[in-house]
């Protein structure tokens, strides 16, 4: 349940326009495709009619059972959608509407202080590859409900995963068996040799990271529900859902980089002479 009390939701009523039932001007099609790709919820299915049929009272009821963090995300994409409606049709924001605004904006932001794993949003799928798509949308809904510990071997899973098929991306040798940190070591090995890392500190950085990767696989074997394990602690499984999280999110920098070097070489190789024009 959001910890949003009565004077907070009659704030975001009032400027959500959820008189009669509706919200703003969504309708049941559209609101619905709203909910589902901010949250990834029906907002139609039988969670969420406690309180009746109507938008205003299902979004009612996603603020009853959902998190402070998915509660906290949906408004700021609601406020977003406020915004996005007034500039489209020309609209003046009067000071009223603004600071009314304001006030629902702190409410988000307060929503989102809980966020317990800074960068999840860097746990996502694959168009092309369903199983990685699973495996990111369980990792996410057990941050979502609070509850990293019950999620340490699909994290480690997922890295694996990841790293691997970066290695094969940039055709670094590796083998089928290959455990997580020697396929880091690998990676990180090929980036320094690149030269996409400019510090001293940070190669330093990623080659300690390969010593922590190796503890990963203790925790994955010993500490989670990989096997029949006693489950590491809450407290611990944070931060290690926050480092792991982190080197990804530079990793993809990383990537991010090399992909736009390609495309200037590919760029530069164009012969002008050879076209048609």
């Amino acid at each position: 349940m959001a910890d949003i009390n009565r004077r907070e939701k009659l704030k975001l009523e009032k400027l959500f326009d959820m008189g009669g039932g509706y919200v703003f001007d969504f309708s049941n099609r559209t609101f619905s495709d709203f909910i589902f790709e901010t949250l990834d919820k029906d907002l139609y299915s039988d969670k969420y009619s406690d309180n009746g049929d109507s938008k205003a009272n299902r979004l009612r009821t996603i603020w009853q059972k959902e998190n402070n963090y998915s509660v906290g995300k949906l408004t700021l994409e609601m406020l977003e959608h406020w915004r996005d409606q007034k500039t489209m049709s020309y609209s003046d924001i009067s000071q009223p509407e603004q600071n009314l605004y304001e006030e629902c904006e702190k409410i988000a932001n307060r929503l989102l202080e809980g966020k317990i794993i800074e960068e999840i949003e860097v746990i996502q799928g694959k168009e092309d590859d369903k199983d990685f798509s699973l495996l990111a949308k369980s990792i996410r809904e057990s941050i979502e409900k609070n509850e990293p510990e019950a999620a340490l071997d699909r994290l480690h899973t997922y890295v694996t995963k990841f790293i691997r098929q970066l290695c094969e991306n940039h055709e670094i040798e590796i083998k089928k068996d290959e455990s997580l940190n020697a396929l880091f070591g690998k990676y990180v090995k090929f980036i320094v040799a690149s030269e996409k890392i400019e510090s001293q500190m940070t190669e330093r950085i990623l080659k300690y990271s390969i010593h922590v990767i190796e503890a990963f696989n203790d925790v994955r074997n010993n500490r989670s529900f990989a096997h029949d394990n006693p489950i590491l602690n809450y407290s611990e499984s944070v931060l290690i859902f926050n480092n792991v999280t982190n080197s990804i999110k530079f990793i993809e920098s990383i990537e991010k980089t090399i992909e736009q070097e390609i495309k200037e070489e590919e760029k530069e190789s164009v012969n002008w002479e050879d076209l048609p024009f």
